[in-house]
């Protein structure tokens, strides 16, 4: 029992050192309170290892975990759109009034997480474990700790920063972790120049719609 927990804790934390994560963590230490950006993670980890649990003991051989890494890809690009839509309608308060910091980062470590190789690493404990509930204690914990890491970093950086860069940074980073999942998921036969050039296209688009009243606001 005991040994599960603290063998899917250390390969959690060292998997995720340096993981993109931890840097969300960071990202969002320059935004949030500590107490909200840790609750959040725990949060988003628990529900995410805890379906980790249930597929690696119940449902393993029924979802393709591809499919689970294509749609979080497409979901951390949407995350990032949302946070540059909420950075335009700033002065409203949108973010926070909408869904507020802790479930802003519940749903986007919830997102990060799936089809990650973390999940995938609970999911292969959780698959002849005696205790899966220790397991996903263990692997939410070493989320924790590495977390706790990256906001200590964050929120030195807080105050260096200004809000509107932080906001650019936060989205470019969801943009980023998305589109390399996206690349390294989807079947081949869907990554031709054409199709590349026409995702890349629509995105520079969308993002100047949702920027461009923001960026008046800031010229004037």
């Amino acid at each position: 029992m005991i040994r599960e927990f603290i063998r899917a804790l250390f390969l959690i934390f060292m998997a995720e050192m340096g993981d993109k994560t931890q840097i969300l963590a960071m990202s969002f230490a320059t935004q949030f309170s500590i107490e909200s950006v840790l609750l959040g993670v725990f949060i988003g980890s628990f529900l995410n290892h805890g379906l980790a649990v249930i597929l690696g003991t119940y449902l393993s051989s029924i979802i393709p975990v591809n499919f689970i890494q294509i749609l979080a890809g497409f979901l951390f690009i949407g995350f990032a759109l949302w946070t540059l839509y909420d950075q335009d309608e700033e002065g409203e308060g949108s973010k926070k009034s909408r869904f507020g910091p802790v479930l802003t980062v519940a749903l986007a470590f919830f997102i990060g997480e799936l089809g990650d190789k973390t999940q995938l690493t609970a999911i292969t404990l959780s698959i002849d474990a005696k205790y899966p509930f220790f397991i996903l204690l263990g692997t939410v914990t070493g989320m924790v700790l590495t977390s706790i890491l990256g906001i200590y970093v964050g929120s030195k950086l807080s105050n260096k920063i200004s809000g509107f860069t932080l906001k650019i940074l936060s989205a470019a980073i969801f943009m980023f972790f998305g589109v390399s999942k996206l690349y390294s998921t989807l079947p081949k036969s869907f990554l031709t120049s054409s199709n590349v050039l026409i995702f890349i296209l629509l995105i520079i688009v969308i993002i100047y719609m949702i920027l461009k009243k923001s960026l008046r606001k800031r010229e004037n």
